[in-house]
């Protein structure tokens, strides 16, 4: 696939996608927002793939944020239209059967940090940056921001963040629950490409399953959602990694799994 604002790369079931706007530190426009939509539409028909590295061009930025010279002409109604395009685009990231994992090597910030929040978890580099400084342009964030980061780290905290616009290192990130490794700079894609590589031996059937289960459990009640994991727990059966797996742990050998779902 060949995109304008977009690096797209496949190996092994994994993919690379690497938002290339560096001169604009890969701040998300009505285009990028665009073609990042059509992307995730793509991989969710993929069979083949089965983890997603998302990550931004250069080593400033992951994102820097939405793109303010497009925000600086919007009225009420085009800004709406904005907003549901990012929160669609965002929305499909959890959708998706495949982990989508954010190496995140520079600033994060505004709808950077909302992006990487979409995602399943975050790997930063020790130079990374967070926040959401919507409210210096007497705005907010509006591609799920506030509503991803207080289910992240709490409503408390999350309201400091977004009221005071306040950017936070990636160590901080980390202690409050933002970010789950932070890693040398040099080392941040080697390791997101491990997990990945990790993830990928996986039984792909399984993997969507759990990540669809965490997903929708985290927004119901324990009994509801243990309900939603007991369905799930019993259509992994109808997958035949699941005879494989526990044929080869009987039988001491390493599972093969699937290729694809």
């Amino acid at each position: 696939m060949e995109f304008k604002n977009l690096i797209y790369e496949k190996e092994e079931g994994i993919v690379r996608i690497t938002l290339n706007r560096p001169k604009a530190l890969n701040a998300l426009n009505a285009e990028l927002i665009s073609e990042l939509n059509v992307l995730f539409d793509a991989l969710a028909a993929d069979d083949g793939v089965r983890v997603v590295l998302l990550t931004g061009a250069g080593d400033k930025a992951f994102v820097a944020g939405a793109d303010i010279s497009e925000l600086a002409h919007m009225d009420s109604f085009s800004a709406r239209i904005f907003a549901d395009a990012g929160q669609s685009m965002m929305a499909k990231i959890a959708l998706l059967p495949m982990p989508v994992i954010a190496v995140v090597n520079g600033f994060a910030l505004g709808g950077g940090c909302e992006l990487a929040l979409a995602c399943d978890f975050i790997y930063a580099s020790e130079k990374a940056m967070f926040g959401l400084p919507e409210e210096t342009l007497g705005l907010i964030p509006g591609f799920g921001g506030t509503q991803r980061l207080a289910r992240r780290v709490g409503a408390a905290m999350a309201m400091e963040l977004i009221f005071t616009a306040k950017r936070i290192k990636a160590e901080e990130a980390k202690a409050l629950g933002l970010v789950n490794r932070v890693l040398p700079p040099e080392q941040l894609m080697e390791e997101a490409q491990k997990t990945a590589a990790t993830i990928a031996a996986m039984g792909p059937a399984a993997i969507a399953l759990a990540k669809a289960a965490v997903h929708r459990g985290i927004e119901v009640d324990l009994i509801s959602g243990s309900y939603m994991e007991k369905e799930a727990f019993g259509l992994c059966f109808a997958s035949p990694d699941a005879k494989e797996g526990t044929s080869a742990f009987l039988e001491k050998r390493k599972a093969v799994f699937s290729k694809t779902r």
